[in-house]
């Protein structure tokens, strides 16, 4: 049986079987600077950032004035991003290689009342450090729409999608694996370090916007239009069912992670296929950290993102993410902000415009709350999930236990923190193949690393020591008075054992004990960043 290449027969999704028109139409985008500059250059920074915020009026307002001074840019921003109607006049003067009849047999404008059109979806530009300019088409949001959204909804270029993108480590690798991609933008990044990438999904809508988003944006993504499969493989289905018994280098994955209460009698056909997983509680995510490891080859790794229930009883956060992560596999969970039930329900029903149907709003409410309270859950946390697969590793004859790194970490980080997750893990596994000889290794302050000291007037000492960074993670550490005579004599002239030798005849503990607790302590802030290896210089 042939497989299903998601051109037609999908309804109310984008037709990419004509390349010719699909040609036509990047043609005119071009032409037009449709693009995040050019967009931005148009409506002024200020009304770009708050349509960023999806608030539409100061960009309407700009594009208003922008039509009277002749602007063409105007208009694919008026008919896309704000959802506005243009004129037949005015849309085929912007698009005079596709026209407005072209862009109706691409599903992306329909016609109305009064020889105009309003966008059937939403077409808008998105960049990258790679590929530069680029087009995403997506369902209209609830912005740019009345009602609640349509259950099968595609999602565009959302905070979660980008989040994940810039998480995302990006060594140069045979397979990747972008499981529920959506309207493709993880696939982008993924085809600029992968050989072949194999997207995923549930819906068939997302898969066929997916596609028009590939080819419309062949030349930039470097793809043969007329061979797509050679780095791209598109499958229907859900979870890992669609790729069970492969393997793959990278896997990402934004999936529908959102806990949503089950009402009696709902269907998946209720459900916003684009964030609900049809599981209960958090199951989602835990299937996934448990089982996606068993789909990477050795050394691989996977990234998702995720909610998680956090319950009563007074344990740490993590306890429960930690059952999930398998033995023998490396796992690193940074939560980045954590709600109380009713602030999570609040979230996801305005997400979804339920809060236009009073009803429904009072109801899905109710249900949430009492579906949390069902579990005793006292919190929802929201972060990213690293996992690598490993065959064992052994330093002399002692097999190494696998990376087990909890962090709740809320502050801004530097994006993208991709690279930096990469060089933890490689710090990770330098101090593996190390942790029998790290008194004989040369270490290093890292370039961001600044120290801060605080004492009280007349002190003779400090009373706080502070290692900042100023990249990456941006962590704080408080430090002892010990482990900042190790820092400031770490400039890769003496081993760490000398080091730890001379502070210990300073500060009169000359002993083993001394020494090997003050390597411990050195060992986390290398892990941290804040040392280096001398030879990494």
């Amino acid at each position: 049986m042939t497989p299903p290449d998601f051109t037609a027969d999908v309804p109310d999704a984008p037709a990419s079987n004509d390349q010719a028109l699909l040609r036509q139409l990047a043609a005119d985008l071009l032409a037009l600077n449709y693009t995040v500059d050019g967009v931005a250059d148009l409506v002024g920074i200020e009304a770009w950032q708050a349509l960023e915020k999806d608030q539409l009026i100061p960009a309407l307002l700009a594009c208003q004035h922008s039509e009277t001074t002749g602007g063409q840019l105007a208009v694919p921003v008026l008919l896309w991003m704000l959802g506005e109607r243009v004129s037949d006049e005015q849309l085929g003067k912007a698009f005079p290689r596709t026209e407005p009849a072209g862009l109706h047999r691409l599903g992306l404008a329909e016609p109305s009342d009064e020889d105009e059109w309003h966008a059937a979806l939403d077409l808008r530009p998105y960049t990258s450090d790679t590929s530069g300019d680029l087009w995403v088409a997506s369902d209209l949001g609830q912005h740019q729409r009345p009602g609640v959204l349509r259950r099968d909804h595609v999602l565009g270029i959302g905070q979660a999608s980008l989040n994940l993108a810039q998480l995302t480590i990006r060594p140069t690798v045979d397979r990747a694996l972008d499981l529920g991609t959506g309207c493709g933008i993880q696939t982008f990044h993924l085809l600029d370090h992968a050989r072949h990438v194999t997207a995923t999904d549930i819906s068939a809508r997302a898969l066929a916007f997916t596609r028009f988003n590939l080819l419309l944006n062949a030349e930039g993504l470097h793809l043969d239009p007329t061979d797509l499969g050679a780095r791209v493989t598109l499958r229907q289905g859900s979870l890992l069912d669609p790729v069970a018994g492969e393997t793959f280098d990278l896997i990402v994955s934004n999936p529908p992670f959102v806990i949503t209460p089950r009402l009696p009698g709902e269907t998946a056909d209720n459900q916003f296929t684009y964030r609900d997983g049809g599981l209960p509680g958090d199951d989602i995510v835990s299937t996934l950290v448990r089982d996606l490891p068993g789909l990477l080859t050795d050394g691989g790794t996977a990234q998702l993102l995720g909610n998680w229930e956090i319950t009563s009883g007074g344990g740490a956060w993590y306890e429960r993410i930690e059952s999930w992560i398998p033995a023998g596999v490396d796992g690193w969970v940074i939560q980045r902000e954590q709600l109380t039930p009713s602030g999570y329900a609040l979230t996801w029903l305005r997400d979804a415009a339920e809060t236009r149907d009073p009803h429904r709003f009072a109801d899905r409410y109710s249900a949430y709350l009492a579906d949390f309270a069902t579990r005793d859950v006292q919190s929802i946390g929201f972060g990213s999930v690293v996992l690598r697969a490993h065959s064992p590793r052994s330093v002399g004859q002692a097999v190494t236990a696998p990376l087990r790194r909890f962090e709740e970490i809320t502050h801004p980080l530097e994006q993208p923190i991709g690279p930096h997750i990469g060089a933890a893990l490689r710090r990770q596994d330098w101090s593996t193949a190390h942790a029998e000889d790290l008194a004989e290794q040369h270490l290093m302050v890292a370039d961001d690393v600044t120290e801060e000291r605080h004492q009280r007037p007349g002190a003779e000492h400090p009373g706080v020591i502070l290692l900042r960074q100023g990249a990456g993670f941006r962590r704080t550490n408080l430090l002892s008075t010990e482990l900042a005579g190790f820092v400031s004599a770490c400039d890769g002239e003496l081993s760490a054992g000398q080091i730890t030798m001379a502070l210990g005849a300073l500060l009169g503990q000359d002993d083993a004990a001394f020494r090997d607790a003050l390597l411990a302590e050195v060992r986390e802030i290398l892990l941290d960043g804040f040392l280096i290896p001398a030879d990494d210089q």
